[in-house]
């Protein structure tokens, strides 16, 4: 009789290697449902999934060897469960066949220690879309938490992710990684703001889908601020509004309807100008009230020639760069204190877990 033994496998898809705005076609509307189904997958015992507007990661636990599937830590089995992590997470999600045929190229897979520092890494800000971000600890205990009520993560799965909470809690707070993160989307509408006023019957835009974008959109979320969105194609901001809130707008109906906007947010990467004195200037003509746009391209894509029409005002990236700048360089500085703890606690962490498998 042969011993039965565990492998975790991390299978993930993030803002690292996929557009922002395609995340939504990876991700899993009832992700409780989702961990029921990777479970089915012969010699999978635990699953507990992360989603979250910049990433999915399944995290699976196979520690069953029958005599209808190899032992899942044999080549030939670890191969069987990935294949089959692979076929459920396509039957569950919204993924066109361009997607599923270049899955092998887009997927991420992590296994054993890998997966520990990887997790490590996410936990304590280090691989977040801003780093030292709060939300993303949040998510990964909200994660866990929810994974353990619908009783879809077990022994394995709970060990790893409590250890990391409590490793990441500890290294946040006594490195500061955590403290007074600012995002560019958090200086940005800070700014505007206080030039003109921001509440949520201000009628507001987004331009562009990138990061830059994803970091507006999450601070006008908090705020409570509704916003419209648009991209060069409907289907780039309808795939980002999906995760990240806000109204899938066509740009075409944009540019028809500029004057409606009191606040107008352009954060793209056209190495052209996209929003121009031509494109706007006889919708613009006739608006009574105001409109500010700020311009976080870069290149910059809106024309300055647009001041020329009445009630306009034009800022730049330029003008919250320096306050944005200072707060990366700080979170820069605190990376190698925190590395050095997650390279000390790293074999302590694997030394655990393989308590576990003995």
């Amino acid at each position: 009789m042969s011993q039965v033994s565990f492998d975790v496998i991390n299978a993930r898809v993030t803002f690292k290697n996929v557009p922002i705005h395609t995340i939504a076609k990876f991700a899993f509307k009832d992700i409780p449902a989702a961990c029921a189904e990777f479970k089915k997958i012969p010699g999978v015992e635990e699953c507990i999934i992360i989603q979250t507007a910049t990433r999915v990661e399944i995290f699976t636990v196979s520690n069953v060897e029958t005599d209808d599937s190899p032992d899942a830590r044999r080549p030939e089995g670890k191969a069987l469960v990935l294949n089959q992590v692979k076929e459920t997470w396509v039957s569950l999600s919204s993924l066109e066949q361009i997607d599923i045929d270049h899955f092998d190229q887009t997927l991420e897979v992590y296994k054993g220690d890998d997966v520990y520092l990887n997790l490590l890494r996410l936990a304590s800000g280090l691989d977040s879309l801003v780093v030292g971000w709060q939300s993303v600890f949040d998510d990964i205990v909200k994660a866990y938490t929810d994974a353990k009520n619908a009783g879809v993560s077990g022994k394995i799965l709970n060990k790893l992710f409590e250890s990391v909470i409590r490793l990441a809690t500890r290294m946040r707070e006594t490195t500061g990684i955590a403290k007074d993160v600012v995002s560019l989307g958090d200086v940005a509408v800070k700014l505007v703001d206080e030039k003109a006023g921001l509440d949520a019957k201000k009628k507001v835009l987004i331009i562009g889908t990138g990061e830059p974008a994803a970091m507006l959109a999450k601070t006008l979320g908090k705020k409570g601020v509704p916003f419209d969105v648009t991209s060069r194609t409907l289907d780039r901001a309808t795939g980002f509004s999906t995760i990240l809130g806000g109204t899938p707008v066509d740009f075409n109906d944009v540019l028809v309807g500029f004057d409606k906007y009191d606040i107008i947010f352009v954060a793209t990467t056209c190495d052209y100008f996209l929003i121009t004195f031509d494109r706007i200037h006889l919708i613009m003509e006739e608006k009574k009230k105001g409109t500010l746009i700020l311009d976080l391209s870069e290149p910059r894509t809106v024309d300055e020639g647009i001041t020329a029409l009445p009630g306009i005002k034009l800022l730049f990236r330029d003008q919250i760069a320096e306050l944005y700048e200072e707060s990366v360089k700080a979170r820069v500085g605190i990376v190698p204190a925190v590395e050095k703890i997650i390279d000390k606690e790293l074999p302590v962490l694997s030394a655990r877990m393989k308590r576990l498998d003995a």
